[in-house]
């Protein structure tokens, strides 16, 4: 299984990075990361990948949000799954997220035990 992980933190992407090599979907995983939304639509128009980790919060012109419009706006990608990762204390951004198709969120600092529950029940639903 292939991820984006788009996260602005190299700290935060190198713990996410960690978590996913020991899940171990499918007896591997890849990864692609972005530190900006312009990075991120770009490896979404020219490489394949399978789930998005995605922050809300990005400290750039195009924040989580509008990555995750694009990903729904288009046709190629709209059934990809997308999980937010965020600071964000606001419920009504965490609201919205899901409002625009997230499947699921996890709260900053990552809960290990959380995220992998949360993948895990992502990705089965990719495989239904």
């Amino acid at each position: 299984m292939t991820f984006l992980i788009v996260e602005d933190s190299r700290t935060t992407r190198n713990l996410i990075k960690n978590y996913l090599g020991e899940i171990k979907i499918d007896g591997r995983c890849d990864f692609f990361e972005a530190e900006d939304g312009e990075n991120a639509l770009d490896i979404l128009k020219t490489r394949f990948v399978d789930f998005v980790l995605l922050d809300l919060n990005l400290s750039t012109k195009i924040t989580g949000l509008d990555i995750l419009k694009a990903i729904r706006s288009t046709d190629k990608l709209k059934n990809l799954p997308v999980v937010i990762i965020t600071g964000e204390s606001d419920k009504l951004n965490v609201i919205e997220t899901i409002k625009h198709g997230a499947n699921d969120f996890i709260s900053k600092p990552i809960d290990k035990k959380l995220f992998f529950e949360k993948i895990l029940k992502a990705v089965s639903n990719i495989k239904k």
